[in-house]
């Protein structure tokens, strides 16, 4: 076998090792002993709302994903009654058969990760009386079954998708339709997701914490439930599927472009650095979820954190030795942009947590700023939300300049330049695997915490589990802001595969984008006013799920005798509450992707590949401001609730809770979800490019 085979092979095996590393920590949790019956009651019910959910969410992308394959398999990456050196029947269908197995794979680690975070919270809420250490470990490798099954299903899909089809067409181009798969059930997954459990939060907080002034995971509440349930859907299974598009649109984008560098130089093989740094990473991570752990009166936050920048020194130290012994011009101006990336992505997580961490200064300014009323809380919370934006802009637009720079000179084009880019993107996603595990703890101790108060375990448990959930929270915050850059740099990765593709097409269409061209600043304007429209869509969503579920949780409180007052025996109508959250969701998400779709579709119609050049630029800047800008304000309102300023029931304890409300959908609904937008366009762009250079108003 060559090297490339042999990489292939490789990354394969590494792929396998995460999974049996996802199966281990499975097996792991579900072995802790359970002995709470409420705790036990309750946790199945979670898991049987967020699997109804996932269910009749996955049946309505199903039929779109059908209808999707159906219309590549007709049009791309050429219509099949296009001619040229032969049909294009057998390209389509490998094409329609990518998609259709993006979508599937991305789906099934949707589903994993919720079949173990809803065991884990329970396990994690019951190990609690044992102290802080069982009680994170329970709730961490919870997660990392998560992170592994995510990063292992990328990797060896995109590795099998990539070998046959580029032994098959020589040609790259298949693996966008993989890619394209992952994002456009993303985009639903992470939208519909968002929706649910920020409809079923803030209609939670709203009566239960404001209108009666009962604690936040309150049993008597109808949408507690549904909240837990969102939870699970949201930043489990919509996390897991944002994070799982953005590092297969890494991968693709950079082999894209590699392939393209291989038709310039074919004495050089670009192609196995890019899978030997993907499975380098996956392997990190690989073995700092294994090494995570905490001492008895450890600090949860500091335990995550230092698995991460082991992840990162093993990442850095495994590719600086495979790039010693690969034979490739230029190595380590690659290796380099990869560092960058990664540097780079820890500094956006270091910059997110000064903005959310309730010890810093944002947050504590914010909350005291809560004394004064509601609209001082928005204000604050709006202002530095714009601030904390700036470091991460500034941190992706250097690392793409320095990335491009280095990498310049292999080809002495900006072909060269842009899989310097990719290769920063890849970086900056090589610990996916870890920042996947630290993502999904969050949601599960965040559901251990309400059951140790349901299932009444005590004010210990109560402590032990406020601790990880802090500790989830302030993590939850920088992983997003780490999933929105590393979905900056893979999106810059991604306009210059857009760019490849038009010039395979027609050498020479596209060499950059002149902004005096009325074309390209069309399609500038239309693509920057995307993002807030996507955002608008969502968010006026969440608000009309709320209003409705509100109204059920008042007709509950009239109607059902003994409600209020807690009497023994009388529950709420939970399923009720999980069924309007469930309808609206999956009204009002196909609404608000469509439009993207439709959108993108219109301005390639209208202008071409010029304009979708220019919309592209557009979309990108403003997408990626509005993400950063949207979750870390409403990262920062998410804590300043601690009561300090009056404490619990307060005028400025309220005014907190009308901060946390109105960050909700920021944080868990249009932020995360817009780095999935901007992916997706940029991938209807790529994978549309032969037709937008042939059909064309403008």
């Amino acid at each position: 076998m060559n090297l490339q085979t042999w990489i292939y092979v490789a990354s394969i095996a590494v792929a396998l090792l995460s999974f049996g590393v996802a199966f281990y920590f499975q097996h792991w949790v579900k072995k802790i002993p359970s002995e709470n019956k409420k705790i036990e009651g309750i946790a199945d019910l979670i898991k049987k709302g967020a699997k109804t959910f996932l269910k009749r969410e996955y049946g309505v992308l199903a039929k779109f994903a059908a209808l999707m394959a159906v219309v590549i398999f007709l049009f791309l990456p050429k219509p099949i009654w296009v001619f040229e050196s032969g049909s294009y029947v057998l390209p389509n269908l490998a094409m329609a058969l990518a998609y259709l197995a993006g979508t599937t794979i991305s789906a099934i680690a949707g589903v994993i990760g919720i079949s173990i975070a809803t065991v884990a919270n329970a396990k994690s809420a019951e190990a609690s009386q044992k102290g802080i250490k069982p009680a994170f470990m329970a709730g961490f490798r919870g997660g990392a079954v998560m992170g592994m099954a995510v990063v292992g299903s990328c990797l060896l899909g995109v590795t099998l998708v990539f070998w046959f089809t580029y032994a098959w067409l020589d040609s790259a181009r298949i693996l966008i339709g993989f890619s394209f798969g992952a994002s456009s059930l993303a985009l639903f997954a992470k939208a519909g997701g968002g929706i649910f459990t920020k409809t079923a939060d803030i209609s939670a907080d709203i009566v239960g914490k404001v209108e009666l002034g009962i604690a936040e995971d309150d049993p008597r509440n109808p949408a507690v439930i549904a909240d837990n349930v969102g939870d699970n859907v949201g930043d489990v299974a919509g996390m897991g599927a944002d994070l799982f598009d953005s590092n297969v649109a890494s991968l693709a984008a950079a082999l894209v472009i590699a392939v393209s560098l291989n038709a310039t130089l074919p004495t050089q093989n670009f192609i196995p650095i890019v899978f030997c740094f993907a499975a380098a990473g996956l392997l990190a991570s690989v073995i700092g979820v294994s090494t995570a752990n905490i001492g008895k009166k450890g600090n949860p936050t500091r335990a995550l954190n230092s698995s991460t920048y082991i992840t990162t020194g093993v990442f850095l130290a495994l590719t600086a030795v495979a790039t010693y012994f690969l034979d490739l011009d230029f190595k380590w101006n690659i290796w380099g942009a990869t560092a960058v990336g990664l540097m780079v992505g820890v500094i956006i997580g270091i910059a997110t947590d000064y903005f959310t961490d309730d010890s810093k200064k944002p947050v504590k300014k914010t909350a005291e700023a809560s004394e004064s009323g509601p609209a001082f809380t928005i204000l604050s919370g709006i202002s530095y939300g714009f601030i904390s934006a700036f470091p991460a802009m500034v941190g992706i637009a250097f690392s793409a300049l320095i990335a491009y720079t280095l990498c310049f000179p292999i080809s002495g084009s900006a072909t060269g330049g842009m899989f310097g880019i990719s290769m920063a993107a890849v970086g900056m996603l090589s610990i996916v695997g870890m920042i996947i595990s630290n993502d999904a703890y969050g949601p599960i101790v965040d559901n251990a915490r309400g059951l140790a108060e349901m299932g009444g375990l005590g004010d210990e448990a109560i402590e032990i589990t406020d601790q990880l959930d802090s500790a989830g929270n302030t993590v939850k915050a920088v992983t997003k802001g780490f999933a929105i850059g590393a979905a900056g740099l893979t999106v810059i990765a991604l306009l210059g595969a857009f760019m490849e593709e038009v010039n395979f097409e027609v050498p020479g269409t596209l060499t950059g984008f002149d902004v005096m061209d009325p074309v390209v600043f069309f399609g500038m304007l239309v693509g920057a006013a995307v993002p807030a429209v996507f955002c608008a869509l969502l968010i006026l969503a969440v608000n009309r799920n709320a209003q409705r579920m509100i109204k059920e949780i008042h007709r509950q409180f009239n109607e059902i005798l003994g409600l209020r007052e807690g009497k023994e025996g009388v529950t709420p109508e939970y399923d009720k509450c999980i069924d309007i959250a469930t309808k609206g969701a999956l009204k009002e998400l196909i609404v608000a992707g469509g439009s993207v779709i439709i959108i993108t579709l219109a301005v390639g119609f209208t202008g071409g590949v010029k304009a979708l050049g220019g919309f592209l630029v557009g979309n990108i800047v403003v997408g990626l401001f509005l993400a950063l800008f949207m979750s870390n304000s409403g990262g920062l309102w998410d804590n300043i609730e601690s009561g300090h300023h009056g404490g619990k029931g307060s005028f400025a304890h309220k005014a907190a809770v009308t901060g946390d409300t109105v960050g909700d959908p920021f944080k868990d609904t249009a932020g995360p979800s817009i780095n999935t937008q901007i992916t997706v366009v940029s991938l209807i762009a790529t994978l549309m490019a032969y037709i937008f250079i042939s059909v064309h108003l403008f």
